[in-house]
This record gives structure tokens, C-alpha cells and sequence, in this order.
């Protein structure tokens, strides 16, 4: 298994109703993002192999996309979810770490014990609040991902990427890694997020996904005849 380095991890992700769901290509964007210098790449559960087949000994981090009608959650939310992802051959394992219900009534604290019994592999948050990021802190998660600011209730006002909110997770989080991620989409995010000095910065939509980059620059494109 590789052991994820500092620096800028790729998020390598194709999701249902986006123009590249299903094509099974997400190894060759990892393979760009490698060649590129990325020091990890983040993926959804079922590329995971290919991806680490393309890219050799770049760590990966897997997590499980799914919905649940009782629930918000919907990034590694339960025990089979988990499982899921120790049948691959990710690096990292990854789970929203977030303070909302969970499905079938399971808690945090019980996915991480489990995850924990099950494997010796690294576990990463994602989480969207100071107190998610304390608490995941405390329960000893390696790494901490600001990943879900801006995507729950509480945060959806959040401006990204939240450079202050990163700010704070890096002082009250005393043992895990911070990772910072969201909104990240310009040179000068990664000047401000580099001067708080997280661990690593994950980076997605603004390298991987062109639909969002398109729509993105055309919404600027302001022609006149």
C-alpha cells in the first residue's frame, strides 16, 4: 500500500448524470494527474482498481457514492459500504464524518470501531463543521477533509473554498492530517490555502470534470455583436 505523501491530491470521479459516467476512464485521468505530479488520487469505489493498476504506487483513497432514503449522508455511510471498499485495493478509506443521522441507525463512532477492526489501513473524514473535525480528531481518524463544507444544511452559505474555516480546522485538530478540499479552483486558492499549510489540498471538479469547467467559463462569456 502506498503511503500518501504532502502535496495535491486529484479527485477522479465520474458520477450518474455527468457526460462521463460509465465509460470506465477515470484510470487516465489519474494516470494525467500522476504525470502531472499529484502525490495521491481520490476515487469512487468501483474505479479503484483500475486506477491503482494505471498508476502503480500512488495512493489511493476509495470511498463508497450512495443514497439512502433515511438518511443525508451519502459518502461511505454504513458497514457494508465499508466493506465495499476492503474488497478493493485503496489506500485510504474514506466516510463523511459529519454530524447528521446516519442510515439504518448507525453511528459514526460505530463505522470508524469497525473500520478499525477491519483493517489496518488508514481512515480519512469528511467532514463540514468545527465540531465534526474535532470529534473526528478525537475518535482518531488519520486524516481530516474539509470535503463537505458548503454541502450540508448548516454550511450551505459557505463561500468556497472557506480559507478561514480551514484556517480553524488546522488549529484545533491535534493529531490527524488536515486535508484541505472544496471550491478549489484557482492558483491563487492554493496561494492562500499554502500559507496555512495543511497537510495536502484535494482538487476535483477544476481538473477532472469538463462539464463544470465549461459551464464554468461560458457563465463568464460575456459576447456582444
Amino acid at each position: 500500500m502506498g503511503v500518501l505523501k504532502r502535496g495535491l491530491i486529484v479527485s477522479c470521479q465520474a458520477v450518474k448524470g455527468e457526460p462521463l459516467y460509465g465509460y470506465g476512464i477515470m484510470h487516465l485521468f489519474a494516470k494525467a494527474a500522476k504525470a502531472g505530479g499529484a502525490c495521491g488520487i481520490r476515487a469512487l469505489c468501483e474505479d479503484v482498481d483500475s486506477i491503482k493498476d494505471e498508476v502503480g504506487d500512488l495512493p489511493v483513497i476509495g470511498l463508497v457514492k450512495q443514497c439512502y432514503p433515511d438518511s443525508e449522508i451519502y459518502i461511505t455511510p454504513n458497514k457494508s459500504d465499508i466493506d465495499k471498499l476492503l474488497a478493493v485495493k485503496c489506500d485510504v478509506l474514506c466516510m463523511d464524518a459529519t454530524w447528521r443521522p446516519r442510515p439504518n441507525g448507525e453511528t459514526l463512532e460505530e463505522l470508524y470501531n469497525y473500520a478499525r477492526i477491519k483493517t489496518d489501513r488508514p481512515l480519512m473524514a469528511d467532514i463540514a463543521t468545527l465540531e465534526d473535525a474535532v470529534n473526528a480528531d478525537k475518535l482518531g481518524f488519520d486524516y481530516i477533509s474539509t470535503t463537505m463544507r458548503g454541502y450540508t444544511a448548516d454550511t450551505r452559505t459557505s463561500q468556497l473554498p472557506d480559507i478561514e474555516f480551514i484556517a480553524q480546522c488546522k488549529k484545533y485538530i491535534k493529531h490527524a492530517k488536515l486535508i484541505a478540499e472544496g471550491g478549489v479552483f484557482e492558483v491563487n486558492h492554493m496561494e492562500q490555502i499554502s500559507k496555512i499549510n495543511p497537510y495536502a489540498v484535494v482538487v476535483g471538479s477544476a481538473i477532472t470534470r469538463p462539464m463544470v469547467i465549461t459551464q464554468r467559463l461560458n457563465g463568464a462569456l460575456k459576447l456582444h455583436d
